[in-house]
């Protein structure tokens, strides 16, 4: 098989790949650029792996002009910046100690040990500065066109490495398997048998994890299994993921992306933020989002409130929760009462002599008669 794709041709990363071979070692993308790239998907991060030792990747990529930064030196990797772009070089690895979070490495010459030590069958796949794909293992290619999410050997041994891969497993399902068939029965059962490991795990992986596998075209199957195999509950309490399949179908009916706040505040779940030790802005997003939906506010005042983003989303969550359709006019006043601003300021109100606590609630009744008259009072209106 020969990879076709832009990225492989981009003279800096051809570059790259020259300066190793011309040292005499292996130059071998690796991964996702070589996965993604099969499947016709865009790539971002550039990764390689090499015989190369990393102090002599650090030597020849100077010698040759670029700029080679020791962003992991002691587990093998070098970023290598050539003509601005990244390049992730990493030596040929195997584990020598592992302990469900990190790994202890040692540097090997052979890429069937380096293939051996990935996580699943489909990131195992290596290819040549040509394009020529080598699949080490001989199951790579097949699984990733027949869209099979596999473990590498022994599911048990892989995520006893790694406890992250358990999610990894169903993120990588939401995002590549075929969405007819079910999980991998073998990976599934391990990732169930061994969810305690993931409280090993730190938050932010957790959860950084989580929002990739939300951010899924249609990430339902995958989170449906992970409340049967018990993982759901495990790092996210209380979440509870019913209506996630028919919060996609709408999102599908609005035309809209895929969102992991939206979702996330679909699912709830005890000390969100805590558990999954989101952003600030995440956290604030789904409060936002999850304290409108049961209150009276109407679309329109939805926008006002929420902004046009916000408020479409609440519209869309109040609907999957408690089984509605979505009304395009819903969805046309969360748009118009975002772009409303109040015609009536604190100034206005104090010219007429009010001020303090009285100030604060005149300009809020003010402001509900004003939405409640779909923003259609005047200034004048609502002073008189």
């Amino acid at each position: 098989m020969i990879l076709r794709t832009n990225w492989l041709t981009r003279p800096a990363t051809q570059a790259v790949c020259a300066a190793l071979e011309q040292a005499g070692f292996h130059a071998l993308f690796v991964g996702g650029c070589v996965r993604d790239g099969i499947i016709g998907r865009a790539v971002t991060d550039i990764d390689l792996a090499t015989d190369a030792r990393p102090e002599q990747v650090m030597q020849i990529t100077e010698a040759a002009d670029m700029k080679p930064v020791p962003t992991g030196f002691d587990h093998g990797t070098v970023t290598v910046v050539a003509d601005g772009f990244p390049h992730e070089v990493t030596t040929f690895r195997r584990d020598v100690e592992t302990d469900g979070r990190r790994a202890v490495v040692a540097f090997s010459e052979r890429v069937e040990e380096d293939a051996l030590r990935r996580d699943f069958t489909m990131n195992a796949l290596y290819a040549d500065a040509r394009g020529a794909v080598l699949d080490p293992l001989g199951t790579g290619i097949s699984d990733l066109t027949a869209r099979r999410v596999r473990f590498i050997g022994d599911p048990h041994d892989r995520i006893a490495e790694d406890y992250l891969r358990i999610l990894r497993f169903f993120r990588f399902h939401a995002h590549y398997a075929d969405p007819s068939g079910g999980l991998d029965a073998d990976g599934l059962a391990a990732c169930a048998e061994m969810a305690g490991g993931l409280e090993k795990l730190s938050r932010e992986r957790v959860g950084a994890e989580m929002v990739k596998l939300l951010g899924a075209p249609d990430p339902g199957p995958a989170m449906a299994a992970m409340v049967q195999s018990g993982v759901l509950a495990r790092v996210l309490p209380g979440a509870d993921a019913t209506a996630l399949p028919l919060l996609i179908h709408l999102e599908g009916e609005a035309d809209l992306a895929p969102d992991p706040v939206r979702r996330l505040a679909l699912l709830g779940g005890q000390d969100m933020a805590v558990a999954l030790r989101l952003s600030k802005a995440q956290a604030s997003g789904i409060a936002n989002r999850q304290k409108r939906i049961g209150d009276a506010a109407g679309a329109g005042a939805l926008g006002y409130f929420l902004g046009e983003q916000a408020g479409r989303d609440v519209v869309l969550l109040r609907a999957a929760l408690f089984e509605t359709a979505v009304a395009k006019a819903d969805l046309a006043a969360v748009t118009h009462g975002a772009a409303q601003v109040c015609p009536v300021r604190a100034a206005d109100l104090k010219a007429t002599g009010l001020s303090g606590p009285d100030l604060g609630q005149a300009l809020r009744a003010v402001e509900a008669r004003w939405i409640a008259s779909d923003f259609s009072l005047t200034k004048a209106d609502l002073l008189a």
